[in-house]
């Protein structure tokens, strides 16, 4: 059960990520790395997902002296995907001109990428390799996750400007509220998913999962 809610975790994280994009008041800093490799380097915004995400691997493993996560590269290639599906699907269909229409739809975004970034997390299943670094880093220094997120998205913000990226007032907003959202989420969504777990599949492998959780 946990597994759906694994994908379906990932597809509003990356149904929310089109919602910014689309929105054109500017991404997150990653996104907008991503957005600002695939205009001036070529490939999809999907396949800059799955590149960093390799590199991002590499450092992972580098600041836990481990092994690298490679399930993690199955999350970024279904997060790739997802990107690229649901910017085909929505081009034509979600196109805001309106400043208040752009607003909302970038609102909307903010808020889809947050619950579903802790939806999928929280089943502990492969992290997107950011999204494990948010981790480590939140571990490493002892503090919470709106610190070490807003730090990696300072970082990437930083990238993104060299390339150009779809930097805009939107993204400001990403880096001041994207870690608050997703620390507002999380344990919301973990009541919710460890009642529905704990009733669907009351066995031993899902305590041993939990004792893994972040």
């Amino acid at each position: 059960m946990k597994y759906v809610f694994y994908v379906l975790g990932i597809l509003l994280l990356t149904l929310g990520i089109c919602f910014t994009i689309q929105s054109d008041l500017g991404t997150s800093p990653f996104d907008a790395l991503l957005v600002g490799l695939s205009m001036n380097v070529g490939l999809t915004v999907g396949s800059w997902e799955i590149i960093m995400a390799l590199i991002l691997i590499c450092c992972n493993s580098f600041l836990k002296r481990q092994r690298p996560e490679v399930l993690g590269l199955l999350t970024a290639f279904i997060t790739g995907i997802g990107i690229d599906m649901w910017l085909f699907l929505l081009h034509n269909l979600l196109t805001p001109e309106l400043w208040y229409s752009k607003v909302v739809c970038f609102g909307i975004g903010l808020v889809v990428i947050g619950l579903g970034t802790a939806t999928y997390l929280h089943t502990n299943f492969a992290p997107i390799p950011v999204d494990r670094l948010t981790l480590i880093i939140q571990e490493l220094t002892r503090t919470n996750i709106f610190f070490s997120r807003t730090f990696i998205y300072l970082v990437f913000l930083l990238m993104a400007m060299v390339l150009n990226g779809p930097i805009g007032v939107g993204t400001l907003l990403t880096v001041c509220l994207g870690g608050l959202m997703l620390n507002f989420f999380m344990p919301l969504t973990e009541k919710v998913l460890d009642r529905i777990l704990t009733i669907s599949s009351p066995s031993p492998n899902y305590d041993n999962d939990k004792n893994h959780s972040i």
